[in-house]
């Protein structure tokens, strides 16, 4: 066997073995994400395409979606000058701490420390368009 032949089967079982090892909760579950938001987000917030709105504003659509941009949400002043686009890093953000991103915000919710949790529930989110 060559150098490169081994070299080329040590470096495939060696990733195997990582993916193998790599913990499943760190893998992103739509179906577990919609738990996440039934069980932090859904008092709140609705997914509804109709874009209903509840005590917060509707979460349909949001990835990409620039703040503060629902018609018919009155929107803390901190929240419109934010200037935020909800992309998935600065809704992961949001969610772990919302009043550390937008200090002065109406959000009442002391966030998710979960990373899996969260993972899951941007996953839920990014299907909601």
């Amino acid at each position: 066997m060559s150098h490169r032949s081994h070299w080329s089967r040590t470096r495939t079982m060696l990733t195997l073995a990582a993916v193998l090892a790599a913990p499943l909760a760190a893998l992103a579950d739509a179906e577990r994400g919609a738990d996440v938001f039934d069980e932090n987000c859904a008092e709140c917030h609705s997914v509804a395409s109709s874009l209903k709105n509840k005590k917060g504003p509707s979460l349909f659509g949001v990835a990409g979606r620039n703040a503060g941009k629902i018609d018919g949400f009155h929107y803390s002043d901190a929240l419109l000058a934010s200037g935020i686009v909800w992309t998935p890093d600065r809704i992961d953000a949001y969610v772990t701490q919302p009043k550390a991103v937008i200090p002065g915000g109406k959000m009442k919710f002391d966030g998710i420390a979960d990373t899996a949790e969260r993972k899951d529930l941007l996953d839920f989110l990014a299907e909601q368009k």
